[in-house]
């Protein structure tokens, strides 16, 4: 009974817009005093919570994002792209599918993504002649796939909570992160078909290789940290310093968008948002821990072995509970809450925690994009000046989509472990 008041407060304070991070914190302090738990503990399980070197990584990378964002990388990214496939049918859709794929590997948000790409195609999709809704859609749809193709905050905290090496989770995401852009950008052309959206002039030669000049210092960051980490050059966190030191010399001297007056704002920014998401793991670690002591894993893994306990059962319930779940709780509350019993049973059926770590993540960054509280959905839906009714509509397709490579990353456990066994071995 208390642990249902637990979930039940939780659930009310969320829905009434109490940010999560206190949603959380409240439930689990209202748990503590009915149950006469010293609240000592309270400071003890977030600062337990926050003791764990991976996570100093999280607000280098939100500082390296940030100065990239600002230093004027959105648009070279967005006119590289546009080069390639804008004289495609559909093309503008295209291009930001692929800017998406190219910054969401650098920021590792799929918020960021959408604000950052949104602002610059949403309005210019909607110039050039596709429906505004369409243009929202597209950009939240394809925000997702940041997250997966690393660097990736919730593959950092994943390989947290598995013990498994961050490197070999951001590898795990590869394949599938380029595996979502494709099926995005051929539903984007089938959308595009249909409705006869408009196509551009045919870049040449010599443009698309200005415009691959212009983006490659955004591509090479990328590559450092990928290279740094699967080749033992530095740890992520360390890796995330250096990101962000390129991404400073890059933004001041090399794109020139960044200069010394937006910097203390960026910086104040990076601030917030690190210290938000440290604020969030806290207290999910508290609530986590309240879940723990009170077996709450091992009943719902009991739970579900006991409605079957075939391997392709259980890999489909852990699907939908993770999407429910992905639909109104951030991200990395829910990896914290969830991620340690739903672990136990997926790899009670034999999965590799690192193959379970991608589904888990993929799972929750589609629940950013679907109705009716994905976070990226409201993040266009403002940019557009669009009722949310509307973006949710046009989102359809693309949820079909992306459930549908959800499924073969699910159940094509190669897809996911053949690069980080490839390349860091079994």
């Amino acid at each position: 009974m208390e642990i249902l008041m637990l979930f039940g407060l939780f659930l009310v304070l969320m829905l009434i817009g109490i940010p999560i991070a206190f949603s959380l914190g409240i439930a689990s302090l209202s748990y503590l005093m009915m149950e006469g738990i010293p609240l000592t503990i309270i400071p003890q399980r977030l600062y337990g919570g926050l003791d764990s070197f991976v996570l100093l990584c999280i607000p280098g990378f939100v500082l390296a994002g940030n100065l990239m964002n600002v230093g004027n990388i959105t648009d070279h990214i967005v006119r590289f792209s546009n080069a390639l496939v804008g004289h495609i049918r559909g093309g503008l859709g295209l291009a930001n599918v692929g800017g998406s794929m190219i910054f969401g590997g650098i920021s590792g948000t799929a918020a960021a993504d959408a604000a950052s790409i949104g602002s610059v195609m949403i309005p210019g999709m909607h110039k050039a002649g596709y429906d505004k809704p369409f243009a929202a859609a597209v950009t939240a749809a394809s925000s997702t796939i940041g997250p997966i193709i690393p660097p990736s905050v919730p593959m950092i905290i994943a390989g947290s909570l598995s013990g498994v090496s961050v490197g070999r989770m951001f590898l795990a995401g590869a394949i599938p992160g380029l595996l979502l852009g494709v099926a995005m950008m051929i539903t984007v052309y089938i959308l595009a078909v249909k409705r006869n959206y408009p196509k551009q002039k045919r870049a040449s030669v010599k443009e698309i290789i200005k415009e691959g000049r212009s983006a490659f210092w955004a591509l090479l960051m990328t590559f450092i940290i990928l290279y740094g980490i699967i080749g033992g050059l530095f740890t992520p966190t360390e890796a995330s310093i250096v990101a962000s030191l390129y991404a400073f010399v890059i933004g001041l001297f090399v794109y020139k968008g960044l200069n010394w007056s937006n910097l203390p704002k960026l910086l104040v920014d990076t601030v917030l948002t690190s210290a938000s998401l440290m604020i969030l793991v806290g207290m999910a670690n508290l609530f986590g821990w309240i879940l723990t002591s009170q077996q709450v894993p091992q009943m719902v893994a009991e739970h579900i072995l006991s409605f079957s306990d075939n391997p392709l059962v259980v890999i489909l319930i852990i699907n939908l509970i993770l999407l429910a779940v992905g639909t109104f709780m951030e991200t990395i509350a829910a990896l914290i809450i969830l991620f340690p019993a739903l672990l136990g049973v997926a790899t009670g059926v034999g999965m590799d925690p690192v193959h379970f770590g991608l589904m888990a993540v993929l799972n929750l960054m589609i629940g950013l994009s679907t109705p009716p509280l994905g976070v990226c959905l409201f993040i266009v839906s403002g940019i557009g000046k669009l009722p949310m009714l509307s973006v949710a509509r046009a989102i359809v397709p693309f949820l079909i989509c992306n459930l549908t490579v959800l499924l073969l990353v699910a159940y094509i456990p190669a897809l996911s472990l053949w690069l980080p066994n490839l390349l860091m071995g079994k």
